[in-house]
C-alpha cells in the first residue's frame, strides 16, 4: 500500500491529466480533509513532489477561501528546454534538484533510462566533491552542458535525416 504522501501525489496528477490546461486550483484545506490529514501535509507534497525542475509550478493564495494553483509546464520543443534551463534552474542545483529533474527528463522520454542513470551519477554530492556553493555551481554547469550535447546531438541527427 502507497503511503499518504504518494496517494495525495498520485490523487493530483490525476486531476492534471484530466485537466484541460494542465493546471488545477485546489484548496489545501479540501485536500487534507480528503485524505484525512493535515494542511502541512499537503504543503509537503507539494514542495517534495511538485517542485519546478520536476515540470511544475505552485501559486499559493493564503487566507480565507485560498488556494494552490498547480501548472505542468511542457516541454516539448529543444529550445524550450534551453530556455527552461536558462531560466528555471539558474546558476547553483542541489544534488536532489538535479535528479528530480533528471528523473523527470526520462520519464517524459527526453533522455533514455540509460542517458539518465549516467547523468544522475555525475551528479552525485560525493563524486563533486568541493564546497558549496562551489559544488552547486559546478552540478548547474555540468546538468547544462549534458543537456546541451545531447539536444545539439538531437538536432544533427534531425538534420541528416532531412
Amino acid at each position: 500500500m502507497a503511503n499518504l504522501a504518494d496517494q495525495i501525489e498520485r490523487y493530483i496528477k490525476e486531476l492534471l491529466e484530466q485537466s484541460r490546461e494542465s493546471a488545477i486550483e485546489v484548496q489545501r484545506q479540501q485536500l487534507a480533509a480528503l485524505f484525512g490529514c493535515v494542511p502541512s501535509q499537503i504543503n509537503y507534497v507539494l514542495t517534495t513532489r511538485f517542485a519546478t525542475e520536476q515540470g511544475y509550478v505552485i501559486e499559493s493564495r493564503r487566507g480565507g477561501g485560498g488556494f494552490v494553483r498547480i501548472v505542468k509546464l511542457s516541454i516539448e520543443e529543444g529550445d524550450d528546454l534551453w530556455d527552461f534551463l536558462s531560466t528555471q534552474l539558474g546558476d547553483l542545483i542541489s544534488e536532489d534538484q538535479a535528479k528530480r529533474f533528471i528523473s523527470r527528463l526520462v520519464d517524459d522520454q527526453m533522455l533514455t533510462a540509460r542517458e539518465g542513470l549516467l547523468m544522475q551519477a555525475a551528479v552525485q554530492r560525493d563524486v563533486l566533491q568541493g564546497a558549496y556553493p562551489q559544488r552547486d555551481a559546478l552540478r548547474a554547469r555540468l546538468v547544462k552542458a549534458m543537456l546541451y550535447n545531447l539536444m545539439r546531438q538531437d538536432q544533427e541527427k534531425e538534420s541528416a535525416d532531412d
